[in-house]
């Protein structure tokens, strides 16, 4: 794999961690990303990524599927097969609104998955930090801040994280 070095620095508490990301996205630094246990509020902002636009995805799946699915059935109900039953009308759009509800939810929710899988780049089988030493403890009780851009080395990490304690800045892939 080519492309910038890696650098990964290590701290064992959220707000070190925040702190880090701050100053390097304050630094200017690109390809800045996070390996922690849990959730930490804040951290997106604080390595500077872009909103989500799942939600707006996850719409247009829903409402794409929703609409399909009623024309599904007016065009059978109406059109292909006209069948009058019990003198209602063919088309009756009451008859059409639980399929066409569920068609929604399931296609908002393959839209997100789907959604989420493309903008995580999921699924990854190999990243040059799942390679370094310790990096398994990243699900357990470690904060990696990861850095990828060519600008940046170990010692400019070293002097951006000055105060901060890392417990370790090592340089992978």
């Amino acid at each position: 794999m080519s492309g910038p070095p890696l650098l990964l620095a290590e701290f064992g508490d959220p707000e070190t961690l925040l702190d880090a990301a701050r100053r390097a996205r304050d630094a200017g630094w690109r390809g800045l990303d996070a390996h922690v246990p849990f959730a930490i509020e804040g951290l997106t902002e604080a390595l500077g990524l872009p909103p989500t636009r799942l939600r707006l995805a996850m719409l247009a799946g829903g409402v794409a599927c929703g609409l399909f699915d009623y024309g599904l059935q007016w065009y059978s109900a109406v059109y292909d097969y006209p069948f009058d039953a019990g003198g209602r009308p063919l088309h009756s759009w009451p008859a059409f609104l639980i399929p066409t509800f569920e068609a929604v939810v399931i296609g908002a929710v393959l839209a997100g998955v789907v959604g989420f899988l493309l903008a995580t780049g999921l699924p990854r089988l190999h990243h040059p930090a799942f390679a370094a030493h310790g990096f398994d403890r990243a699900s357990q009780d470690r904060f990696f801040l990861a850095v990828a851009d060519p600008a940046v080395d170990a010692a400019r990490l070293a002097a951006a994280l000055d105060g901060l304690a890392p417990l370790s800045i090592r340089e992978v892939g």
